[in-house]
C-alpha cells in the first residue's frame, strides 16, 4: 500500500510503498478516508537527529495524527464495531488503566511515556496511508453521516481548541472578551467554538489582513493585526480592561508576550501553539490573579462533543484537499503559509 513517510532526518516526506498491516488482538484495521496535515508534523520533522532520537520517534515514520476511515478488519476480541463502520480516530493514545485514562483523558496518561505509547503519526504509524492500525477500539469515535474529509481535522484542530476553551468557560460569560492569536488551522475553528459555547466577544489576531479575512468569515467580532500595537488595540476594544481569556495558537516569543500583556485581571492565558516561545511571568509582569496554562489535545468525550458541534452546523473546517500522491506538496504549502484553514489528504 502507499504511505506518506518521513524517512530521513532533515528530509522532506515522501510517498512510499509498504506492506498492508494486519490487526493483532484488540486492534482495528481502518481503510483511511481522510488524514489531516498539521504544524505538529512540521515540528517533528524539524528536530535534529539528537532531539528526534531523544523523543523516541522511529524512522521511517508514517505521518498523520488526524485520521478517519471505515473499519476494514477487526482483531481478535474486538466487540461493538462492524466492518464498514465510519469512524474518527482519537489520537492521544494512553494506557487505558491510569486514573486519567479511566476518565477518558488519555491525552494526560501518566503511563504513556514509560510504556512507550505514542500517538499515530507522532510515533505509531499514522493515517497518511491507504490503511492504518488503531491500537484499541476505544480510540475510535463514530462519525455517522459526517463527511470524513470535511471533518477529520476536528480530531486535533477542533479537539485541541475545544479542550482549551472549555476549561476557561467560567470566565467567558456575557460582557467578557476572548482573544484568539493565530487564525489558521486551529485558530479559525477556535473562533467558531467560542461563538458556539460562550457569550464572549471574540477578537482575532494575525499578521496580515488576508489571514484575518477567514477569521471574519467564521465569526470574529473584531480583527487586529498582530504587531507591536496589538495590545493597545485590544485594550481600546475592552475599555482598558484587557481580555478575560487569551488563546495563543502560535506560541512564538512575540505572540506569547502579546498574550500575557493583553490579559485582564483574573484572566486565563492559554498557550496552545508550539512556536518555541517562552512566557516570562512574575509579580508585576502579568495582571493579578491571571493564570497561564499549557494544555495538550483533549479527552475522548470532548472529541464526541466537538463532532456534535459539527453535526449541528455550529463548527466547520475550511479545507484544501490533496491526494496521497500530492502529500509532499501539502507540506510544502503548509511551510509556505499558503494553506487556508487545514490541508486534508484523501487516499
Amino acid at each position: 500500500m502507499k504511505a506518506l513517510q518521513y524517512t530521513r532526518i532533515g528530509s522532506h516526506p515522501e510517498v512510499v510503498e509498504i506492506e498492508k498491516p494486519s490487526p493483532g488482538p484488540g486492534q482495528v484495521l481502518l481503510k483511511v478516508t481522510a488524514a489531516g496535515v498539521c504544524h505538529s508534523d512540521e515540528f517533528v520533522m524539524s528536530l535534529s537527529e539528537e532531539e528526534y532520537t531523544a523523543a523516541g520517534y522511529p524512522l521511517p515514520l508514517t505521518l498523520g495524527h488526524e485520521g478517519a476511515g471505515t473499519v476494514e478488519e477487526l482483531g481478535e476480541g474486538v466487540e461493538h464495531l462492524q466492518v464498514g463502520d465510519a469512524v474518527a480516530v482519537y489520537g492521544p493514545w494512553g494506557c487505558g488503566r491510569c486514573r486519567n485514562c479511566a476518565q477518558g483523558k488519555e491525552n494526560y496518561c501518566t503511563n504513556a511515556q514509560a510504556e512507550g505509547i505514542m500517538p499515530p503519526g507522532l510515533g505509531a504509524p499514522g493515517s497518511m496511508a491507504e490503511y492504518m492500525i488503531v491500537d484499541s477500539a476505544r480510540h475510535l469515535v463514530p462519525l455517522g453521516d459526517l463527511d470524513p474529509v470535511q471533518n477529520v481535522s476536528l480530531t486535533d484542530a477542533g479537539l485541541t481548541p475545544y479542550h482549551a476553551i472549555k476549561t476557561s468557560l467560567p470566565k467567558l460569560g456575557a460582557g467578557t472578551t476572548a482573544v484568539v492569536i493565530g487564525t489558521g488551522g486551529l485558530g479559525h475553528v477556535a473562533i467558531q467554538i467560542l461563538r458556539a459555547v460562550s457569550a464572549a466577544t471574540v477578537i482575532a489576531l494575525d499578521v496580515t489582513d488576508e489571514k484575518l479575512e477567514l477569521a471574519r468569515e467564521v465569526g470574529a467580532h473584531h480583527t487586529v493585526i498582530s504587531d507591536e500595537n496589538a495590545v493597545d488595540r485590544i485594550r481600546e476594544l475592552t475599555d482598558g480592561l484587557g481580555a478575560n481569556a487569551v488563546f495563543d495558537f502560535v506560541g512564538a516569543e512575540p505572540t506569547i508576550a502579546t498574550a500575557v500583556a493583553a490579559a485582564a485581571l483574573d484572566a486565563d492565558v492559554t498557550i496552545v501553539g508550539i512556536g518555541g516561545g517562552t512566557a516570562h511571568v512574575g509579580f508585576g509582569s502579568i495582571a493579578y490573579d491571571a493564570a497561564l496554562r499549557i494544555p495538550y489535545w483533549g479527552s475522548r468525550s470532548e472529541l464526541i462533543e466537538v463532532l456534535e458541534l459539527a453535526r449541528s452546523g455550529q463548527v466547520g473546517v475550511e479545507i484544501q484537499r490533496y491526494s496521497l500522491d500530492e502529500g509532499p506538496k501539502a507540506y510544502e504549502a503548509l511551510a509556505a503559509g499558503t494553506v487556508r484553514g487545514r490541508a486534508v489528504i484523501v487516499p
